[in-house]
């Protein structure tokens, strides 16, 4: 008898202690309790050690830490009618507990499915060269779009990156047969650059010589220096084309 009244004099301090120990909730630094009171939302709490009261109310952890996930690839269809598959990576973390758990079902998921519709929406609205020539711009666009409408959500979208923008075989090789036919053009264009360049400087040189005679016979010594240097038998004299007019009226 005495045991039994032992232990049941003991009884309601477990009772009492086992209902503290539920009680009690430790939060990490980068973890907030939203907490609910029969049902309705009333506080959020943490981090550290707070205090859940048993049965009437509830508490629900939520992680403050930036999220990153990839997008899976999504097949797009350019402004161009180019089949592309493009996917990316989302950066995300919550900024408000209260909103996070209570307007949306699971923030985690919502996000992941909006972020895959946003993309192909963003992606298709341009043309292929701008997806393979802009993605810092396409990166940026996506990221706005997301960060505005997760607001609601209590989530705050920091990065979007296109990982990868995969094209078919057939894309690939037109693709590298226009970027030889761009470099080709290019090359035409600066070659004959060179050529208008090189002749207007003969114009000009022409008519500095035609200024002043006396240099005309030091570019003619200077040619005949150039020709004895290479070990060659032959010596060109040049005749000035006023000799051939005046041989010629001479004859008429």
């Amino acid at each position: 008898m005495p045991d039994i009244d032992f232990f049941a004099s003991l009884l309601p301090i477990l009772v009492i202690l086992g209902i503290a120990a539920s009680a009690i909730r430790i939060l990490r630094e980068y973890e907030r309790g939203v907490i609910f009171t029969l049902g309705r939302f009333s506080s959020v709490k943490g981090p550290g050690l707070i205090f859940v009261i048993p049965v009437v109310q509830q508490m629900v952890r939520v992680d403050l830490r930036t999220r990153v996930f990839d997008v899976p690839p999504q097949d797009v269809i350019s402004r161009d009618n180019v089949s592309v598959r493009v996917n990316a990576v989302v950066y995300y973390r919550v900024i408000d507990p209260e909103r996070a758990i209570v307007q949306v079902e699971d923030y985690n998921q919502a996000t992941s499915e909006f972020a895959q519709t946003t993309l192909r929406s963003v992606v298709g609205q341009h043309e292929l060269d701008q997806m393979l020539a802009e993605r810092e711009q396409l990166n940026t666009d996506v990221q706005r779009i997301l960060d505005e409408r997760t607001d609601a959500w209590g989530i705050k979208v920091s990065n979007v990156e296109l990982k990868h923008i995969d094209l078919d075989e057939q894309m690939v090789r037109a693709i590298a047969k226009q970027a030889e036919a761009e470099r080709l053009r290019r090359a035409k264009i600066i070659d004959a650059e060179g050529e208008q360049q090189a002749a207007e400087k003969l114009v000009e040189a022409g008519e500095m010589l035609s200024k002043h005679p006396e240099s005309m016979q030091l570019r003619y010594l200077g040619t005949l220096s150039n020709i004895a240097g290479e070990k060659s038998s032959t010596i060109v004299f040049p005749l000035p084309v006023e000799l051939f007019n005046l041989i010629s009226g001479k004859k008429d």
